[in-house]
């Protein structure tokens, strides 16, 4: 029988659609969890409320190019403690092993009420698993796109991007609220001045990375979805991050944030709705971007990791 939490969707801010899977996971998790009043502040003390991927043609793949082993540290900065299981590529000799470990701490997740993140479990991002069967061997999965399914344990790990990449929260660490607020500092500043590996444009140089195809002469990138897709999957991040340092009283912050949100939705708005070959509507939006990384660059300079 299907041992199943009842999850959904409802409540996790998202103001595109978009929104970069992982984070969204991670706070609908912990929206479902006993500490869910720390869920919108763990997208942006975990990090990922100011972390950027881009790669020079665009491609989608980028938000899912970095070092995911950061995962169980980064969610463990922000005062919760978590259970991590990975295997990539070229660990073949120990795929069945992980993957018998990430079922099991699926099972022990779901048993104390709290869905599990697993990369790939429907589409080709980050979901939730919200029940398992042990006698017919399925996941109740919940991607992204809303609409919840069922997965066979062997697949966990072996779909359409064959990686194996879990996070289960455990509990809340003992850590104080100045200790998380100091950490959130340090780790946006890291990752937005390039310091944390990707093969991409990353951190402040994402922006760049954007901006050159809205001045290039070839359209054809910035008329593409795939610049919708990157508008839409930073966005609502810069929301948390906002929201965060509102909450925690750290206003300067807070105004160069609702800012740089302000104009991120602006830009991805302007994109689904304007006409991206007419260099007026181009130039429109790099102009937004570029005033959005001026305040972040502002914040990296003036007040993080201080």
């Amino acid at each position: 029988m299907m041992k199943k939490l009842n999850v959904t969707w409802d409540g996790i801010f998202d103001s595109t659609g978009y929104m970069f899977s992982f984070a969204k996971a991670l706070c609908c998790a912990v929206k479902n969890s006993p500490f869910s009043g720390m869920a919108e502040d763990i997208v942006a003390s975990s990090g990922f409320a100011f972390r950027m991927w881009v790669s020079p043609d665009l491609c989608p793949s980028a938000t899912s190019i970095w070092q995911f082993n950061l995962q169980k540290s980064c969610v463990e900065n922000g005062g919760l403690h978590c259970n991590y299981i990975e295997r990539l590529w070229g660990q073949e000799e120990i795929e069945e092993k992980r993957r018998l470990e990430a079922i099991d701490i699926v099972r022990q997740s779901i048993g104390s009420g709290i869905p599990a993140i697993s990369w790939d479990i429907g589409v080709c991002e980050w979901g939730l698993i919200v029940g398992y069967d042990d006698e017919a061997e399925k996941f109740a999965v919940l991607p992204i796109t809303g609409q919840e399914e069922e997965m066979d344990y062997a697949c966990l790990g072996k779909r359409e991007l064959p990686i194996l990449n879990v996070l289960t929260v455990l509990g809340r660490a003992e850590k104080t609220e100045e200790d998380i607020v100091s950490n959130t500092l340090q780790t946006a500043q890291n990752h937005l001045q390039g310091k944390e590996w990707c093969e991409n444009a990353s951190g402040l140089e994402a922006y760049s990375a954007l901006i050159k195809h809205l001045e290039a002469e070839d359209t054809e990138m910035a008329c593409s979805w795939n610049l919708e897709y990157f508008l839409g999957t930073y966005a609502p991040l810069k929301w948390y991050a906002w929201k965060f340092f509102e909450s925690h009283g750290l206003q300067e912050l807070a105004v160069l944030y609702k800012s740089v949100y302000e104009n991120w939705q602006k830009a991805f708005e302007m994109k689904k709705t304007l006409d991206m070959s007419v260099q007026e509507n181009r130039g429109s939006l790099a102009e937004l971007l570029k005033q959005a990384e001026a305040w972040e660059r502002k914040a990296v300079s003036s007040h993080l990791g201080q």
